[in-house]
Parts: C-alpha cells; structure tokens; sequence
C-alpha cells in the first residue's frame, strides 16, 4: 500500500491517481486529518507493509528503519512530489513491496539515499535514465 502524507499537495495527488498509481492519502481514504508525527509511526505498523511517501525531512533517520514499513523523505519541490514518487516506485531497485520494505529513502533531484534495517552504512543510488 502506498500512502501519501497529507502534506502532499492535492495536485500531486490527482497527477498520480490520472497516471496509475495506486495510492491512499492521509485525511481522504486512511486516517485522518492533522495526525501527528510522533502517531504515524504506530500506525503505520498496524497496516500491512506500507509504503509511506512524505515531504516532511524529519522521517529520514537511520532509526525509523523497520521491517514491515518503508518511508519515503522528498526532498524535492511541492509541484515535483507526484514525479520523484512515481521514479521511486519505477526505480529497479524499489520496483516492488518487497525491495523497499525495511528502508528509510531520502528521494532527490540528485539520487537516492538509503537506509536499511539491518545496514551500517547509507547507501546512494543513481537515478536510471529512460
């Protein structure tokens, strides 16, 4: 399941749902409105294998990293969320729930920076081209 923060504007949202993209936004189809930081974390766990898309820098910490969820940092402009969400999801190394379960993503006009769940290091992925 893809779910978009709410602070992911409402064209970002209708761009991605025209292209294809199936994905919930906080406030419209789960949870609600004005939920807080510190909340989205537990109830990000109650759900299955989530992936959670995010303009807020503050959910990219090594210690977020969990097993059963992934997070997604854009760390991009407001009117460019819908494009970095779509590369992300379309990247050959997040292509799929599996690959990106467990990670802690940092999404830039530049590359990607990872955080594993059982990893030391950050890793940094190139964007593909085409």
């Amino acid at each position: 399941m893809n779910i978009l923060d709410e602070n992911i504007l409402k064209d970002q949202r209708d761009l991605l749902l025209k292209w294809g993209v199936k994905i919930r936004q906080i406030g419209y189809e789960v949870s609600r409105k004005g939920i807080q930081d510190e909340d989205i974390i537990p109830w990000l766990l109650q759900l299955r294998h989530p992936t959670f898309f995010t303009l807020d820098s503050d959910f990219y910490e090594r210690s977020l990293c969990h097993r059963d969820y992934c997070l997604v940092c854009l760390d991009v402009r407001q009117d460019e969320a819908a494009t970095f969400v779509r590369r992300l999801l379309r990247h050959r190394e997040f292509n799929t729930q599996a690959k990106r379960m467990g990670k802690v993503i940092r999404v830039s006009t530049v590359g990607l920076s990872v955080w594993e769940v059982r990893g030391e290091k950050e890793g940094n992925f190139a964007w593909q081209r085409g």
